[in-house]
């Protein structure tokens, strides 16, 4: 994994992923790339299809796009989720994730840890997965 140095080029971060994820599609832009593949948590778990657009400026945004997620049994909203569409995989304050580090070795596999909590929580009800996820700030009343 890339610590410290410089800037991973958009190719550069395709080429890890083609490497890496052979089977998955990708398209490329100047200054985007969009990859689709399946994750499987666990043998036992389903297959999720999902959406990863990355650009340099804008960072990762990860989607499910089959099967549908859904609120648990007591119809909680999804934990660690922006807007209940996009996944929420690491804290950006904290770093975890870069334009200096590989999304292969990063966010493509926090996707099916991701989906590996959000099954866990279906069965106990409880995010097991731990982590911090940022909420809007309140600004007080002057």
């Amino acid at each position: 994994m890339k610590k410290g140095g410089k800037i991973l080029t958009i190719s550069e971060q395709l080429r890890e992923i083609k490497f890496s994820y052979p089977k998955f599609n990708s398209r490329f832009r100047i200054n985007e790339i969009i990859i689709e593949g399946d994750a499987r948590p666990t043998p036992r778990s389903l297959n999720y299809s999902f959406k990863l657009e990355y650009s340099i400026k804008g960072g990762p945004r990860v989607y499910i796009l089959s099967p549908p997620l859904i609120r648990n049994g007591k119809n909680e909203k999804i934990p660690h989720m922006y807007e209940q569409k996009r996944l929420c995989l690491y804290f950006p304050k904290y770093q975890e994730f870069t334009s200096r580090k590989y999304l292969a070795e990063t966010i493509i596999p926090w996707i099916s840890l991701w989906l590996y909590y959000y099954e866990t929580w279906h069965q106990t009800g409880k995010w097991l997965g731990g982590g911090i996820h940022p909420t809007k700030s309140k600004r007080p009343n002057l």
